[in-house]
C-alpha cells in the first residue's frame, strides 16, 4: 500500500475516547509520523475513528491483534483492509492456518493491500510470564520460532521488542518489517514495558517502524516531542 509518510514513527493512539484521540492527532503532522489505533479505541470509538484520522493525512495501523479461527481472522483481515488501513496484524501464536488465511485472503484483493504483520511474544513479557502460559523456550528462542513461521506463512513482517530486532534482522532480510513496541527515551521510565530501547538504538539494531507511546502522548509539548525524534533519527541516518 502507499505511504503518505518515510517517518518511522507510529505514534500509540492509547485513548478511550474520539476527543482525545483527534486533539492530539490535530497537533501531530503526517509528515513525521503514522498513528496506531489499539483495542480500547477501536473499541470505543469504531471505524469511525480509523476513516477520520486517515482523513487528516496519517497512515494508521490497526492494532487489533487478531487472534481465531482461520476463517474469521481472515474476515477480518479483510474488513482492516476494506479500510484503507496501512498495516494490520495477527497473533502469530494463532499458527500456520490462520496466518495462510489471512495472507490469502488478502492478497485476492483488488484493492489497497495493507502490511501483514505478526505479534510474536508481546513486550510486557518476561519468561516468568511464558512459564505461566506452559512456554518453556526462552524468550528470544520463542519469539524466532513465532517469526520464522511468520515469514513462511509469507507475512510482510513481525511486532518484536526492540531487543529482539538485531537477532531478527540477521534471520530476515529488509523487506521483512521489523515493528518495535516499548521505545523509551533515555530518561523517561519503563512503564509497563520491559524489553526496551531508545529510538535510535532500536533503529541500530534493525527495527522498520517504532511505536511510540508515552514519550510523545504524554509530553508537555507532543508536536515537538515527536518532531524532535524524527529530526533525531534523521540525523543518525533513518527516515528522510
Amino acid at each position: 500500500m502507499s505511504s503518505n509518510t518515510s517517518s518511522p514513527i507510529v505514534v500509540a493512539m492509547d485513548f478511550d475516547n474520539a476527543k482525545a484521540c483527534l486533539d492530539l492527532a490535530s497537533r501531530l503532522s503526517p509528515q513525521y509520523c503514522r498513528l496506531k489505533v489499539g483495542k480500547e479505541l477501536f473499541t470505543s470509538c469504531g471505524p469511525q475513528i480509523v476513516e477520520t484520522l486517515m482523513q487528516k493525512g496519517f497512515d494508521i495501523f490497526l492494532d487489533l491483534k487478531f487472534h481465531d479461527i482461520p476463517n474469521t481472522t481472515a474476515k477480518a483481515v479483510k474488513a482492516a483492509a476494506d479500510l484503507g488501513v496501512w498495516m494490520v496484524n495477527v497473533h502469530a501464536s494463532g499458527g500456520e492456518r490462520m496466518m495462510l488465511a489471512a495472507r490469502e485472503i488478502l492478497d485476492q484483493s483488488s484493492g489497497q493491500k495493507p502490511l501483514l504483520i505478526a505479534v510474536t511474544v508481546l513486550t510486557s513479557m518476561e519468561q516468568s510470564d511464558l512459564l505461566g502460559v506452559g512456554v518453556a523456550y526462552p524468550i528470544d528462542n520463542q519469539v524466532e520460532r513465532l517469526a520464522g513461521l511468520a515469514h513462511y506463512c509469507g507475512l510482510d513482517g513481525i511486532v518484536c521488542s526492540a531487543r529482539e530486532a538485531k537477532q531478527m534482522r540477521q534471520q530476515f532480510d529488509q523487506n521483512f518489517c521489523l515493528v518495535t513496541p516499548g521505545i523509551r527515551m533515555a530518561d523517561s521510565p519503563a512503564d509497563d514495558q520491559r524489553r526496551t530501547l531508545t529510538p535510535v538504538q532500536a533503529m541500530q539494531e534493525g527495527s522498520s517502524y517504532l511505536v511510540i507511546g508515552r514519550p510523545i502522548t504524554g509530553a508537555e509539548n507532543p508536536a515537538q516531542a515527536c518532531e524532535n525524534i524524527f529530526n533525531e533519527l534523521v540525523q543518525n541516518g533513518f527516515g528522510n
